[in-house]
């Protein structure tokens, strides 16, 4: 999948895109909402591999050609998939473009790979997405308190949405 609108580029994931991935997944601010406030403490090569065992499900987002976050998806049932993405360059946030890449994304899960439904969650702190995802048509389905531990020990609590392409609204 490689999707372009203006200055928007969502492409495909590849090794060379390792580095700055790498620098991302290890960025304890970048990570935090993931359950990660210290980062992964992934290397380089494990992030080549994580590319490679994506096989296409993992994606950079790129924005006046310069990388600016990453996103994917993953079949979880028959035409239903679960999404991610993170705009990992704090001063291309709050700017409008994660509402594109997500419109851009979400049109193409719905109109060329046939999914019926897209699901996601978030961490419940995490207003700024979930003010995203509801402009995008998603509803909220539950709101899961204590679900999961981050790594430092702390109980953290998600926000579960989904999509149908009658409630998508696109923002192209």
């Amino acid at each position: 999948m490689e999707l372009k609108y203006e200055n928007i580029l969502i492409r495909e994931a590849t090794v060379e895109d390792a580095e700055f991935l790498c620098r991302w997944w290890n960025d304890g601010k970048v990570m935090e909402h993931a359950g990660f406030p210290n980062g992964l403490g992934i290397t380089i090569e494990e992030v080549i591999e994580e590319i490679k065992e994506a096989k296409g499900k993992l994606y950079t987002i790129v924005y006046m050609d310069y990388p600016i976050g990453e996103m994917n998806y993953r079949e979880i049932d028959v035409g239903i998939c679960e999404i991610g993405i993170k705009i990992c360059d704090f001063s291309k946030q709050n700017k409008g473009i994660g509402k594109v890449v997500l419109s851009l994304f979400i049109n193409a899960l719905f109109n060329d790979y046939g999914y019926q439904k897209i699901v996601l969650d978030t961490n419940l702190n995490n207003n700024r997405s979930q003010h995203v995802y509801e402009k995008l048509g998603f509803k909220k389905i539950s709101i899961n308190h204590n679900s999961w531990k981050d790594q430092l020990g702390n109980w953290q609590s998600s926000v579960a949405y989904e999509l149908t392409k009658d409630c998508f609204v696109s923002f192209l």
